[in-house]
């Protein structure tokens, strides 16, 4: 056999050099009909050992005839190569679209979308193209032809439907994957149609022939939550399903391929891919929220529409976390950042189970721990701290066990900052110390800023409850790792606004405790200003409480009552014991002012106190601050 294919070979060299082989596809037709199934690997190696030899010829040759003579021969077989190649490829294409439509078919009715969503999946082997779409849904319909089940068969011709669709609408949107970057007026992201500012979504929406992407296209538009698009929509099935995963999976790949090959900025064009990996993975989010928000309110809806919904959003959970696998392959995968996915006990088992498939080399092991690390910032952002906690630590683990430096630091520094939301300041400094440490090892100076920003603002936290007095001596660690880590967030300009907030109101609370009034104030404030953004009521409330005590030192009395009845009230509806603190402060001013006076002048501030807090929160005020008289 070995021979055959020598002989193979000198027949292509000699036909090529004399014209007898003029396109590619004479060779993929040779190669067909010449190659018997299962040599691939012998012909494979003949070719690559005649290639070796033909290119230490044209490399050592002084005769510069023969030179000539191997460098056409070496040309030829290049060509050959080349086919070899494609046609490899385009086969093991077959094979997996094959390998697709029976798993679909073999699956039972509720999985087979699941099926074709893995198919879908750019972190396959094979990761199908568009003309590997259109094979897969020449296939499906071929299948559905042949289904005796009626209820199979128009399963199977609407995903081949979604998926003819998808590609002609790509098709009509893919000269304007990035054309509205270049438009008066434009800017680059994903936020709120203004008349002077736009994203993408308004021009796509008038792109797209087909209602639904319209509709969808259109709620993004309006910076709608992508949940809202499908719960405004009736009537949805599996072809518009599959269109929108076809259509969306393309825009994406666009997109970040255009990104990434921005020359004249690359740091942008990497944080502008990476704003987009994570603005379609929310959407996706999104997406599995909405179908499941109309699975739940299905009612009495008939048990195959059900159904439909919860595929619906099991397979948008799944393409949430594809995109983020793909994404968790790059250097500059967001390990302080997360994905808004809510998933109960049953999606949080999906996911696992999806990360948890069988791990054939380091580098998927380095990806679960990545995406772990993400979805478990998600669950801190929403509260659900104990997730939070069990998801760090495993990705803590498996970072350790590829190496992973940086993940191992952030996991760190995340473990660290739950348990400073949770006032365990003491558990808060072994994880941050060690993170520190790492970190300046690794020269991850995020990482580094980060562990500085937990050790100084848990350090300060402590000081403010013990009960000696606290002095410039035993705040200098703390105030040097403050300032330390607002150093390197300025001079790197690192985007870490819970951080840097955190930062303001370390300091902000040290200078207070130092009594230094006069530098309190406007770090408190910028500190509020961020937690106020972040919907984080519990460090607004600690802000407040302190700028009261800010304002009364610097003798604004309107300032200190605004404060401090806002810090006594947000803490105390947070559960907070440290309400009594603002409490106290109200409680002197009452004293120095009067009843009367008091009351007038919090009138005075009425609506700006019912803008935060409501009417009811405003005419419980004066019952709270007779609680803690009562109670002092």
């Amino acid at each position: 056999m070995s021979d055959r294919y020598a002989d193979f070979l000198d027949q292509v060299i000699a036909d090529t050099l004399a014209g007898k082989i003029q396109s590619e596809g004479q060779l993929e037709r040779l190669l067909s009909d010449r190659i018997e199934a299962g040599t691939g690997e012998l012909f494979e190696r003949n070719l690559e050992s005649r290639m070796t030899t033909l290119k230490n010829t044209v490399d050592h040759e002084d005769d510069e005839l023969k030179q000539a003579k191997a460098t056409r021969k070496l040309r030829a077989l290049k060509k050959l190569k080349s086919a070899w190649e494609r046609g490899q490829q385009q086969r093991q294409a077959t094979d997996a679209c094959a390998t697709a439509v029976q798993q679909i078919l073999r699956a039972e009715p509720s999985d087979r979308l699941t099926f074709l969503t893995q198919a879908l999946d750019p972190n396959q082997t094979i990761a199908f193209n568009q003309s590997h779409l259109r094979q897969l849904a020449q296939a499906l319909r071929q299948n559905a032809d042949r289904a005796s089940d009626t209820t199979e068969a128009a399963i199977l011709c609407q995903f081949a439907s979604g998926l003819e669709h998808g590609i002609r609408s790509f098709q009509a949107l893919e000269g304007d994957i990035v054309s509205w970057i270049y438009q008066t007026n434009r800017s680059v992201g994903f936020g709120t149609e203004t008349q002077t500012q736009a994203g993408p979504w308004k021009l796509w929406a008038q792109k797209v022939p087909r209602p639904f992407l319209t509709h969808f296209f259109s709620f993004q538009a309006a910076n709608k939550p992508a949940s809202e698009a499908v719960t405004n929509w009736s009537g949805l099935d599996y072809s518009d399903w599959v269109e929108l995963a076809v259509v969306l999976r393309g825009l994406q790949g666009g997109l970040v391929n255009w990104f990434d090959n921005q020359p004249l900025n690359i740091q942008a064009g990497r944080h502008l891919s990476s704003a987009t990996f994570m603005s379609f993975a929310v959407i996706w989010s999104e997406l599995s929220s909405g179908f499941r928000q109309l699975e739940a309110a299905a009612g009495e809806s008939s048990e195959e529409r059900r159904e439909n919904r919860l595929a619906f959003a099991q397979a948008s959970f799944q393409i949430t976390l594809q995109i983020l696998r793909t994404f968790a392959q790059r250097d500059n995968f967001p390990l302080y950042g997360g994905v808004f996915a809510s998933f109960s006990g049953t999606g949080f088992r999906q996911t696992l189970a999806y990360l948890d498939q069988p791990l054939k080399s380091v580098e998927n092991v380095q990806e679960k721990a990545r995406i772990l690390t993400v979805l478990a910032y998600s669950q801190r952002l929403m509260g659900q701290a104990r997730e939070a906690i069990a998801l760090h630590e495993q990705a803590l683990e498996l970072s350790r066990q590829v190496g992973d430096r940086r993940c191992e630091v952030a996991n760190l520094n995340h473990l660290s900052r739950l348990h400073i939301d949770s006032n365990n300041y003491e558990q808060a400094m072994a994880p941050a110390r060690l993170a520190l440490i790492l970190a300046r090892q690794e020269g991850d100076r995020l990482g580094e800023a980060n562990a500085l920003v937990s050790l100084g603002y848990g350090e300060v936290m402590t000081q403010r409850h013990q009960q000696e007095a606290v002095t410039a001596e035993t705040l200098e660690n703390a105030l040097s790792s403050l300032n330390a880590a607002q150093g390197m967030f300025e001079k790197f300009q690192f985007s870490d606004l819970p951080s840097q907030a955190l930062v303001s109101l370390g300091l902000g609370v040290a200078s207070m405790l130092l009594d230094r009034p006069n530098e309190a104030r406007p770090v408190l404030e910028r500190g509020l200003l961020a937690w106020q953004k972040m919907g984080d009521r519990d460090r607004q409330g600690i802000a407040h409480s302190y700028l009261g005590e800010a304002c009364y030192a610097l003798q604004d009395i309107d300032g200190a009552l605004y404060h401090g009845a806002l810090g006594m009230y947000v803490l105390e509806q947070r559960g907070n014991t440290t309400w009594r603190q603002a409490a106290a402060l109200l409680a002197i001013l009452q004293g120095q002012l009067g009843a009367e006076a008091f009351d007038r002048q919090l009138s005075q501030r009425r609506g700006d106190l019912i803008a935060q807090i409501g009417v009811d929160g405003f005419d419980y005020l004066p019952t709270l601050l007779q609680r803690f008289r009562e109670s002092s």
